[in-house]
This record gives structure tokens, C-alpha cells and sequence, in this order.
């Protein structure tokens, strides 16, 4: 180490022991104080990891979670960022919290990357492997449209040729520019490919990446993911390595599937986390890990922080989903439709800038779906309530059974007085936080902030 990241590394670890120890924790400011001293600290901080980064739009915080799960199966040691703080800050902290590796072990780091940092961590750590879940339209003030998402971290890939490159095969953007890497694609493979249609017009990536035709597909699994083909110039899903054969059950809690033939459950609804759970399939597979060992992995039935956690809060059961993007949430609202019992939703709409600032993505979610359903009470709050409210206003909810409630401490009071046993509450990134860190102080959980 330099002195200059010694004494980089001292602060942010003496930062990280008084947040913990007196503050019950902080995810990113030790990482902002260490690479404010050092901002090359990385270098040293990860230098003897065997480092995987899983980036993407939707599905990062589930897929890696996933990841270590399996990987625990054969290996002992492995550092991750379980709380979803996935700029270089928070990565910096992730590796401040770990214990110096033993001389002559290299332990495992399966680490959560924002798109847009990428290539800032790709300077300093040279990854093993990155897995890429999928893009779609996301904070557009941040990221652009899905071209400029996916250059974002292919500027990182470009800086590594010799990692690996697992990728959503389903994913048509995916596919569409030659990589030196070593490529591995996943995808779904459970239904005939006999079909010749298109997407929805309303679709993120339905355009050929290549001559700009509007793609096919022999099938669709949602969005645009599926097995896509192009008509005009012959551009088509490439040959996926681990597929899903077969879907046989799906409820709010819990999905059965076959990969490979292979039997596996996981304690989530939604296909988008059946694709997170492929995606681990593929690394564990491709780093030893048996399918058996895949399955015990997946029975583990963690819950994952944020991602359709349930808290028992009195006599509900709150499951908290955090939502960001057209494709995520629409996904949200087929998971709902599995739901047998009636129940109360909530939505809960920020706008700082780790949400992205701009709102205008909620007009693309398919809410109009929600007065169909067997909601009994509804209520919307966070700093853009009005957004939200008026958007729910709009797709028919009534307002008899509407509650307007900007204060989330208010809208945590209100949770008991909901008139089902189930309440589902959908939040933007930071009204997640915040409504974690309210029932933390009250006692519902462990920890507001991870």
C-alpha cells in the first residue's frame, strides 16, 4: 500500500467502527471520506479479490444476493455489498468492512455496480467476471436511453477482455456488439419457437441493434426479452447455455421452475426473479457449483434487503417492493395479480437523485390495472405524492378508498389501520430507505440502513 491509501484505508475503517458501533451503521460515508483522501483506493482495497460485478437496470440487488448464496455452497469466504450501496462510495465501504485476506487466499467479491460506475471501478479492480441482467429505460437524467445505459458499462467491459461476460441472452441489446471476452448467454427456453410477432409498440429495445427493423420474436417472456429475430437483416437471440425449461407455479412468495431440467424454487414471486435466479445458476455453474448444490442454495429462502421483504408490522404483513422504471414495475403489478387474498397497496414516490429526479416514468406503468384488482384500501405518499396521487387518480382509483399521505412516518402509522391483513408497498429507492429506517426505530426490524 502507498502511505496516501494507508491513510486513506485508516480513516474509512475508523469512520465505518464510530457509524456501526454508535450511529447503528452507514453504508457509503465511509467510502466518501476514504476516496476523498484516496481516490485510487480500490486499487489496493481489492487488488486480492477474485472480483464479480453484476450490473445492469433491474434485478442487480436479487441476482447478487443469489450469487453468494450459491457460491457459499462451495466456498468459504466472500465479501459482498448486501444492502444494494452500489457506487464506488459504497463499494469502497463494502471492501473497508472486510477483513484483510490471509496470505495466499483470494477470496470471492460478488459486487453490485450501478451502470454508470462501471468503468470507475473497472479502473481499479480488474474483474474475474461481470454479469449483466438486463437494460431498460432508467433515470433518465442519469443514464439516457438504453444505447447509452448499455455504453456505460461496456466502457467498463472494454478495460477487461479477459473477464467473462454472462449475459441475459433474452436481452436483444445484449448480443448486438462484438466483445473480445469470453460470452455466455441465459435466457428462457420453455415454450415452442413457432411464433412470428412483435412486441408491444410501447416497448424498451424492440428495434433491431443492428439495421434498425423492428424486431420479432418466436416468443415473449415480458418487456422485450424473449426469443427475438430479425426479419430484415437475420440478427437473432444467440445460443443460451442455461436456459429455464419449464415455469410450473408462481405466487406472490414463492416461484417453481426447471433450469437444465433441473428442479429449483425460490422464495420470490415475479418472473424478473426467475431470471435473477438463472443468472446465479450460471455463475455458480460456471464456477463449480453443482445443480444440486444450486437447489440447497436457492431453499436457503433469505430474504433480501429491500427486494420483497417482509416485515411484520402488528398484525400486517408488509411486503416492501422497491420500484424504479416502467419494465420493474409492471413486472410488480403481474406479481400482484397472483395474490388470492384481498389486500392494501401503497405507493411511495421519491425523486432525490438516487431515485432520478424525473417522474415521468410512472405514466408508462401499466396502473390502470390496480382498480381490477382486490385492493381494498389504497394510499400514496413520499416527497412527489402529488405525482403519484394524481397518477392513480388517473387510472381509475377510487377516491373513496384513497388515502393521500405526504409524511412517511404517517404513512408507517397508517400501516396498522389498513383494513387487510396484507399490505404491499411499492417505493422509489430513498422512501424504501426511509421506511426502513422508520420501522427500524420503532423496532420492526434490524437496522434502517444495513
Amino acid at each position: 500500500m502507498t502511505f496516501k491509501s494507508d491513510i486513506a484505508t485508516l480513516a474509512g475503517k475508523s469512520s465505518y467502527w464510530f457509524l456501526h458501533t454508535f450511529m447503528g451503521g452507514g453504508s457509503s460515508l465511509p467510502g466518501k471520506i476514504t476516496t476523498k483522501i484516496d481516490p485510487n483506493v480500490l486499487t489496493e482495497l481489492g487488488k486480492n479479490y477474485d472480483v464479480i460485478i453484476v450490473s445492469g437496470t433491474n434485478g442487480k440487488t436479487l441476482t447478487t444476493a443469489l450469487i453468494v448464496q450459491v457460491l457459499k455452497e462451495k466456498y468459504n469466504e466472500i465479501l459482498t455489498n448486501k444492502s444494494g450501496s452500489n457506487m464506488i462510495q459504497g463499494i469502497v465501504s463494502t471492501f473497508l468492512e472486510a477483513k484483510k485476506p490471509r496470505n495466499g487466499q483470494k477470496p470471492i467479491a460478488v459486487i453490485e455496480v450501478d451502470e454508470a460506475n462501471v468503468k470507475l471501478i473497472v479502473e481499479q479492480i480488474k474483474p474475474k467476471m461481470f454479469v449483466l441482467t438486463n437494460i431498460f429505460r432508467d433515470q433518465l437524467d442519469r443514464y439516457g436511453e438504453i444505447y447509452t445505459t448499455y455504453q456505460k458499462i461496456l466502457d467498463g467491459i472494454e478495460l477487461d477482455p479477459s473477464a467473462t461476460v454472462i449475459s441475459n441472452g433474452d436481452e436483444p441489446i445484449f448480443n448486438s456488439v462484438e466483445l473480445p471476452n469470453p460470452q455466455i448467454y441465459y435466457g428462457f427456453e420453455n415454450q415452442l419457437a413457432s411464433g412470428n410477432f412483435k412486441a408491444h409498440a410501447n416497448t424498451d429495445g424492440i428495434i433491431c441493434p443492428i439495421c434498425h427493423h423492428i424486431l420479432h420474436y418466436h416468443y415473449l417472456i415480458y418487456a422485450n426479452l424473449g426469443d427475438y429475430f430479425c426479419p430484415n437483416c437475420g440478427y437473432h437471440r444467440p445460443e443460451l447455455k442455461y436456459k429455464v425449461t419449464s415455469v410450473e407455479n408462481q405466487t406472490p412468495v414463492e416461484s417453481k421452475f426447471d433450469i437444465d431440467n433441473h428442479q429449483h424454487q425460490i422464495s420470490v414471486g415475479g418472473t424478473y426473479n426467475i431470471y435473477n435466479a438463472l443468472a446465479a445458476y450460471a455463475v455458480g455453474r460456471e464456477l463449480g457449483v453443482t445443480p444440486e448444490q444450486i437447489k440447497h442454495a436457492f431453499d436457503a429462502n433469505e430474504r433480501i434487503f429491500g427486494r420483497q421483504e417482509e416485515i411484520h408490522v402488528g398484525d400486517k404483513d408488509v411486503t416492501i417492493i422497491l420500484v424504479k422504471n416502467p419494465v420493474g414495475t409492471n413486472q410488480v403489478l403481474d406479481l400482484l395479480t397472483t395474490e388470492n387474498e384481498p389486500f392494501s397497496f401503497m405507493a411511495l414516490l421519491n425523486a432525490n437523485y438516487a431515485d432520478g429526479i424525473d417522474t415521468s416514468w410512472i405514466w408508462d406503468g401499466e396502473f390502470e390495472r390496480l382498480p381490477k384488482m382486490n385492493i381494498q384500501q389504497f394510499e400514496t405518499g413520499g416527497s412527489r405524492y402529488k405525482d403519484i396521487t394524481f397518477r392513480l387518480k388517473v387510472a381509475g382509483v377510487p377516491d373513496d378508498k384513497h388515502i393521500v399521505q405526504p409524511d412517511l412516518e404517517k404513512v408507517v402509522d397508517d400501516i396498522k389501520k389498513m383494513p387487510t391483513k396484507k399490505v404491499y408497498i411499492l417505493a422509489t429507492y430513498t422512501a424504501m430507505m426511509q421506511v426502513r429506517s422508520i420501522l427500524a426505530k420503532r423496532g420492526y426490524i434490524k437496522g434502517g440502513q444495513n
